[in-house]
């Protein structure tokens, strides 16, 4: 799926709405777009099934799939990949043997779906050699994203650059700003939150990732009932979102709430999402602290 090349970009608010994270306004307007050309028809559709796939609606996205251009086929596989009781391991290696084989690094989507499952598999070299060489701004941008996971500040400066250079003033270049400032503290803390808080007066309700971002650069800066704000807005669009659910359990106790309201959203997390980074690693330290606890326990009743 080559970069759309167009004086008048006619999916620029379906672009926008979903590099946000506001995934019911990108489908209300890809609904709304009428495309000139099969590229377009293409973009769209890619945009509407992406926003079902945010949203949790896998449903309508594999019936659809079913009669759509076949270079939207790979959503099918991250669909599978994120449905309840996914077979991870079986996706993984269907996914080494398509890039090993090589036919499908042409198409964009299919090296988006590929790198998303690598990203969520914490294999982020896997993910930036076939992100390696990609033009299209959304892919630059991820590329960026696998960096500052690997902790390769200055390897994102240079991608930031190359995302400038395309496009100084796009909306996925400030968030890949604001995500490299936040990254490295500092100074550039404030910059990431007045790059949010820009995005949200021009662009309007954010999703869950822009508001996680900015939550967090404006707790950096002590200002936690704002952030816990920011939260709360984008929770209302998606309740059980997980960085969310981790911002309000940290950003609730900062701002002189009860601890049981920190505890709720915590145990919200824990229930929802067990397989979600931080709630491994919280179950893990609890069994381990259960453990010890144990082990020191008295042998003789008192």
């Amino acid at each position: 799926m080559a970069r759309q090349q167009q004086d008048v970009d006619e999916l620029f608010d379906v672009k926008n709405a979903f590099y946000i994270g506001n995934y019911q306004q990108a489908i209300n307007e890809a609904q709304s777009v009428n495309p000139t050309s099969p590229l377009v028809t293409l973009h769209r559709d890619a945009f509407l099934y992406r926003s079902y796939i945010a949203q949790g609606n896998y449903r309508i996205v594999l019936q659809e799939l079913k009669n759509a251009d076949p270079l939207l086929l790979p959503l099918k596989t991250l669909v599978d990949y994120l449905s309840p009781g996914a077979n991870k391991p079986a996706i993984v290696a269907d996914i080494d043997a398509r890039v090993a084989k090589g036919t499908e690094l042409t198409n964009d989507i299919f090296i988006l779906v590929a790198a998303t499952i690598y990203y969520h598999e914490e294999n982020y070299e896997a993910a930036l050699k076939i992100l390696h060489g990609a033009e299209s701004l959304e892919l630059r941008a991820f590329t960026l994203q696998c960096l500052l996971a690997m902790n390769r500040p200055d390897l994102a400066k240079k991608q930031l650059k190359l995302l400038q250079d395309i496009e100084d003033d796009g909306t996925l270049t400030q968030l890949a700003q604001a995500w490299l400032n936040l990254s490295q503290g500092g100074p550039g803390v404030q910059d990431a939150h007045y790059s949010i808080m820009e995005l949200s007066e021009r662009l309007g309700s954010l999703g869950a990732g822009p508001a996680a971002v900015g939550a967090a650069a404006a707790a950096s800066r002590g200002m936690w009932e704002e952030a816990e704000q920011m939260l709360t807005e984008a929770q209302t669009r998606a309740p059980q979102q997980p960085e969310l659910l981790l911002g309000l359990a940290v950003t609730a106790a900062h701002a002189g709430k009860s601890p049981e309201v920190s505890s709720r959203y915590l145990a919200q997390l824990l229930d929802s999402h067990p397989e979600h980074p931080f709630c491994r690693e919280y179950s893990a330290k609890a069994n381990e602290m259960k453990r010890l606890a144990a082990q020191y326990q008295p042998s003789v009743s008192t």
